[in-house]
């Protein structure tokens, strides 16, 4: 089913769920797009939910997400919330007929994933996830490449996010497995996992061998903030600060794939996807978040090992790219292939992580 474009008389009108970091990405990029208005906030953090509403002029400030889905001129809900309430929220504005933008990871498993999609398609609502690293310069590059040029068929991946010392803390919701679902895999691994399947050409992944370890978090190492206590004896770090698996695509290609908040171990914070083609191979490494510099393509030329370094300039975040793209689909009125399928698979894949490593066995999906 298709809708008409909204005209330029009709303000996109959106209510933002979450005063954090997210939340506030999220408000300063839709307030970008022109013909877009924040019209609500909602926060339980009642002095920073006042100083923003203020500073931006918005006119609802409720404290309770459900007062916020219960607007009637909301037309978007943005979800930036911990990602326990990522469900109930989009749930809740899907079935009041509002769009959804929700941050990474989609759910907390992949069952309430699917009710998620379902309520979307149910509604005929655009119901999109803040996967923002895929748009990122050098990953594009990357994947207009291997359309353009072809590597040849990509047999084997390895894709990682490591972290020397980058556990979020104790008091963060973060580290709590009732509000995060789990530790460093659901938090870095989405934006990974996301990337690596985008470059691939979205395959589906059939099937998963995982582990993981809280051993650094437990022994009170590895904070991001070096002046937090973490000794094991609080006893309150419940999830793991590193997730390794083995991932089987459906066309017989394979996937090492690993994700970690801390190790004793060079590497800093490192993101690595490195895909091997029969033809050519592809590294994209981005230590520190670096901006250039981060692709290198390997080619066999006549016999001879050729490295190629491309000229690739990553500009800075790219949340308002995503938010933007978001918005455009909105106002196509196309909402078709919109409903959160990619999310899905990709907390089908976490999902089936954690329950591969708690159970001891590849796992099937």
């Amino acid at each position: 089913m298709t809708h008409p474009s909204p005209s330029s008389s009709q303000p996109l009108r959106v209510g933002v769920v979450g005063l954090g970091y997210a939340g506030t990405t999220h408000l300063t990029s839709f307030l970008g797009i022109p013909g877009v208005e924040v019209v609500a906030l909602a926060g339980k953090e009642t002095d920073r939910l006042a100083s923003l509403g203020a500073a931006h002029q918005i006119p609802h400030l409720v404290e309770d997400w459900q007062d916020l889905v219960a607007l009637p001129d909301v037309d978007v809900v943005s979800v930036a919330t911990p990602n326990v309430l990522h469900a109930p929220v989009s749930l809740a504005a899907l079935r009041a007929g509002k769009h959804v933008f929700c941050e990474k990871p989609l759910a907390l498993t992949a069952a309430e994933a699917r009710e998620m999609v379902d309520a979307s398609r149910s509604a005929n609502r655009v119901l999109e996830v803040a996967f923002n690293y895929r748009r990122r310069a050098d990953v594009r590059f990357a994947r207009s490449y291997i359309e353009t040029e072809g590597i040849g068929r990509i047999y084997h991946a390895r894709a990682s996010w490591k972290r020397r010392a980058g556990i979020p803390g104790l008091r963060s919701w973060f580290t709590s497995p009732t509000l995060a679902g789990g530790g460093a895999l659901i938090d870095l691994g989405p934006h990974v996992l996301d990337s690596l399947l985008y470059l691939m050409g979205e395959p589906r992944v059939v099937a998963v061998s995982a582990v993981t370890h809280g051993e650094l978090g437990r022994a009170g190492y590895g904070a991001m903030n070096r002046q937090e206590q973490m000794a094991s004896d609080t006893g309150l770090f419940e999830v793991e600060d590193l997730a390794s698996a083995l991932l089987r695509l459906e066309d017989g290609s394979s996937v090492a794939f690993e994700i970690s908040w801390a190790g004793h171990t060079v590497d800093d914070e490192d993101i690595s996807i490195e895909l091997l083609g029969v033809d050519a191979g592809i590294r994209l490494f981005v230590p520190r978040y670096k901006t250039d510099d981060t692709l290198r393509i390997y080619r066999d030329q006549a016999g001879v090992n050729l490295t190629i370094a491309p000229e690739v300039h990553v500009a800075g975040s790219e949340h308002p790219t995503v938010i933007a793209e978001f918005v455009d689909i909105v106002r196509s009125g196309d909402w078709s292939g919109h409903h959160g399928e990619f999310a899905l698979h990709r907390t089908e894949v976490l999902d089936a992580c954690y329950r591969s490593a708690a159970e001891g066995r590849e796992v099937v999906l």
